[in-house]
């Protein structure tokens, strides 16, 4: 991740940011200003652009529950437009920026006052956690199956025997089954064919087809 597009600025409860700031350095910034309701997105590994694109979230909170209005660049008509929280049509892990004609470039966030103490203690909370039960250790880009509804992907992986199943360079995380992670020069063909590989044995197991949470550009032919 660079550094382009990452400027942000705090007027009172509310921060206005570009859409290549990171998540951490976002969330970080509510916190100098006493600034709650952004402690779940510090751990987040990203940018604000791709957390609105995707509506990201973590433990209880969602880009959905902040966001006051995104402005975005049209690539039918090249202008500048803005929509409103209600208008970018926020759902799980999708957004009105999903069909990929809109490139976020900012958004301005509604936060609430609060206790810097009690939100850092927060944020160490959620770091903690995910050091426990995430292989943040390891190379990977994050949760790979979006969560099926009555289910967790995750469980429904390790319940199918797939924790440490390995295509590659690239393995089902044994510390979490919803990450597959990059154990040692794990190329993009690796890493889809494990997620294929992932889908087929869970669908014929349990009836259920996961769906990719990250984004695939392009394919390996």
């Amino acid at each position: 991740i660079g550094n382009g597009m990452s400027e942000c600025d705090t007027d009172g409860t509310q921060i206005t940011a570009q859409s290549g700031i990171k998540l951490s350095r976002l969330a970080n910034t509510a916190l100098k200003n006493g600034l709650c309701g952004l402690e779940f997105a510090s751990g987040i590994p990203g940018t604000l652009g791709g957390a609105v694109f995707m509506n990201a979230g973590a433990y209880g909170g969602e880009m959905k529950d902040v966001i006051s209005h995104v402005k975005y660049v049209s690539s039918k008509d090249c202008e500048i437009h803005t929509l409103t929280v209600q208008e970018c049509s926020f759902g799980y892990r999708k957004s009105a920026f999903s069909d990929g004609d809109k490139i976020v470039t900012e958004a301005v966030l509604n936060l609430e006052n609060g206790d810097m103490d009690e939100i850092k203690a927060r944020m160490a909370e959620l770091s903690a956690k995910r050091a426990e039960k995430q292989p943040i250790d390891k190379p990977s880009a994050g949760s790979t199956f979006k969560r099926p509804e009555g289910y967790f992907a995750g469980k429904l992986i390790q319940d199918a025997g797939l924790m440490g199943y390995t295509v590659g360079g690239a393995q089902v995380s044994v510390k979490h089954a919803g990450f597959l992670i990059n154990v040692g020069n794990a190329t993009a063909r690796d890493f889809l064919l494990l997620m294929e590989h992932v889908q087929d044995v869970v669908q014929r197991r349990f009836g259920v087809r996961l769906e990719p949470e990250v984004r695939i550009v392009g394919r390996d032919a």
